[in-house]
């Protein structure tokens, strides 16, 4: 917090050293008349030196600061000291922002200086604190509430107290915050209150197989996002005595973190949804907005720390266990799913998981049928035929509650790789299953 200077011939280079240390410590001290090493040499001062030091840095300094500007003695020789403060950082010298590293003034860079404007106007920026003036209480699910309340451990008492309880109301009217977890539409009041999903037969996006789009609350897409993703995913199996364990492709609760992560850290600035993308080699998981408050994926694989765009949404998720206070969330992916990627390409934050089989699994089975190189959504409808081969599209659709023109997609991918057939006509026919494929 301190520059010693020889004399005024280095105004302009103390001018940025003043710049840089506000920009770190909020206040400091500038003496001319001393040497590096500490030693006085003294420093001719007049009153118009005083003034051209004082004009200097008000012209020079943005925003403005107004430090106090004496003659001093030291060792019978005459010196200048200038104490300075402020706390409306970034602050800028000859129109370029520095910071104070060590004794030394480094320039920084765009990032950095996005964090330093975010964080100063993290309150007026967070999306989720702001009022929605067009929602009423009555928009408010109750049940949807109440469930979320005794889930948290707290006692439910009335909508507008809960919400106030939650500090998700301002005065009488509703956060964004509020809307998003607890609407009974949040889609009414938010477009972007939505999850994309998307199954391409390939490793790039020329052949969709499937793609659906999810409206609602953050728990209720959250759940859908759980749901596609072990649907169309390989799961096989593994025998631990007599129980059957699940073992699917890709670490359940390292995707799960994955998408709690992307609805709680996401830009709702932005126009984009929370999208999901299954290819052939890889699932992707992409949010809107980069990462937050100057950090890095270099620091975020390295280090456990978290920087939070919505405060109020990352609060709720922690009150329901949905995630952890100090930025565990990474490290936890990284423990289930090491080959876990995060890259950030235009605006977009992005999680890829690699496919791969199963690893000491041994195929789900029945009698009749071997669950081998199948997508989970891809199985039941195997072992559904199997169960009844008279079984109809609509049948299957209304048991796993998914669209009829789901079901016919995957009967027509399931067809293609003969996996089951159709013995007789449309009406009186039947179903018939391979034993191996």
């Amino acid at each position: 917090t301190l520059e010693l200077k020889t004399s005024t011939a280095e105004l302009k280079e103390a001018v940025i050293s003043i710049a840089s240390i506000l920009n770190k410590h909020q206040h400091g001290g500038l003496y001319f008349g001393f040497r590096n090493d500490g030693s006085i040499c003294g420093q001719d001062v007049s009153e118009k030196t005083i003034r051209e030091i004082s004009r200097t840095i008000s012209d020079h300094i943005e925003p403005k600061i107004y430090p106090a500007i004496t003659r001093i003695k030291a060792a019978d020789k005459t010196c200048i000291k200038i104490e300075f403060k402020g706390n409306h950082t970034p602050y800028f010298a000859y129109g370029r922002a520095y910071i104070r590293i060590g004794d030394e003034n480094r320039q920084l860079s765009a990032r950095e200086l996005e964090g330093m404007f975010l964080k100063k106007n993290k309150d007026k920026l967070s999306w989720d604190n702001e009022v929605c003036n067009e929602a009423e209480i009555a928009d408010i699910g109750s049940q949807k509430l109440k469930v979320y309340i005794k889930n948290c451990g707290l006692k439910y008492d009335a909508i507008e107290n809960s919400l106030k309880k939650l500090k998700l109301m301002r005065g009488k009217r509703l956060l964004n915050a509020a809307v998003i977890m607890f609407g009974k539409k949040p889609e009414k009041f938010f477009a972007n209150a939505k999850l994309r999903y998307a199954v391409f037969a390939t490793n790039d996006t020329t052949i969709p197989v499937d793609m659906q789009d999810f409206e609602g609350d953050l728990f209720h897409l959250i759940k859908q996002a759980e749901e596609f993703f072990i649907r169309n995913i390989h799961v096989g199996m593994r025998l631990e005595g007599f129980r059957r364990v699940d073992v699917p492709e890709i670490d359940k609760e390292a995707f799960r973190e994955a998408i709690v992560n992307a609805f709680c850290h996401r830009d709702y600035w932005a126009y984009d949804s929370i999208n999901i993308a299954i290819f052939k080699d890889r699932v992707e998981v992409r949010s809107p907005g980069l990462l937050f408050g100057g950090l890095t994926i270099a620091r975020i694989r390295s280090e456990m720390v978290s920087e939070r765009r919505n405060e109020l949404v990352a609060e709720l998720f922690h009150r329901a266990h949905f995630i952890e206070r100090w930025g565990r969330g990474i490290r936890l992916i990284l423990s289930k799913e090491p080959t876990a990627v995060f890259k950030e390409i235009g605006t977009h934050f992005i999680t890829i998981f690699k496919r791969k089989n199963v690893s000491g699994a041994t195929p789900q089975a029945t009698p009749q049928v071997v669950f081998e190189n199948l997508t989970a959504l891809e199985q039941k409808i195997v072992l559904l035929i199997g169960k009844d081969k008279y079984i109809s599209r609509a049948d299957i659709a209304g048991k796993l509650r998914i669209s009829a023109d789901t079901v016919k997609e995957y009967i027509k991918r399931l067809r293609n790789r003969n996996i089951i057939r159709r013995k007789g006509k449309t009406t009186g026919g039947y179903w018939l299953v391979a034993t191996k494929f």
